[in-house]
């Protein structure tokens, strides 16, 4: 079992990626591996709405980590996505990343999924909604959490007195870890619904 953690900051190490640290440790202790990869950084272009998406079965822009992902997502389990707020939303930078890939529509049905929102002060409930929407709307299940999934912080030093928020990231880890060994055990014995025809 495996979850594909995109870190959607443009750093590397900080609230962000302490945040998902904190979930990682407890799938790990679980015997979930997390791969996190960094899909916040760099030069990450829009989707254009080419739709070569739809024949080639993967994104037509190849210099980024866009279909790397793709090909990951199949084999995992579940998928966290994390980002800090910028002026009340996703970082640019993450939302050209993922309107990319989840209108390449990579395979999520009935997998878990979970958020990370970092910031500062505020604006955190839209960037969580926006996370999750991107979620919802590929079917997958979202990890149930004790409140909203937003930590306080403008370096992972801020983060550390945010004891609420570690909590609630320490909660989100354990829940997803029971939701992707339910799932495992569910699809053993309930066959996945069908979908309708259109």
């Amino acid at each position: 079992m495996k979850v594909i953690a995109l870190n959607g900051s443009p750093h590397s190490d900080m609230v962000t990626a302490a945040g998902i640290a904190v979930m990682r440790e407890e799938l790990e202790k679980e015997g979930i591996s997390v791969e996190v990869i960094h899909a916040g950084k760099g030069n990450i272009h829009g989707c254009m709405d080419c739709r070569k998406c739809r024949t080639l079965g993967r994104c037509a822009i190849d210099n980024d980590p866009v279909n790397e992902c793709l090909e990951k997502i199949k084999a995992a389990s579940g998928i966290i996505l994390g980002s800090p707020v910028y002026y009340g939303g996703v970082a640019g930078t993450f939302k050209c990343f993922l309107d990319r890939f989840f209108f390449c529509g990579p395979d999520l049905k009935y997998k878990a999924g979970a958020t990370v929102v970092a910031l500062r002060r505020t604006g955190g409930i839209a960037a969580f909604h926006q996370l999750n929407n991107y979620l919802n709307l590929s079917q997958a299940l979202i990890t149930p959490g004790a409140y909203w999934e937003v930590i306080h912080g403008n370096s992972p030093q801020e983060l550390a007195g945010d004891e609420e928020g570690l909590s609630l990231m320490r909660i989100q880890g354990r829940n997803m870890a029971w939701l992707i060994k339910t799932l495992a055990a569910g699809k053993k014995e309930i066959p996945l619904p069908v979908p309708p025809e259109r």
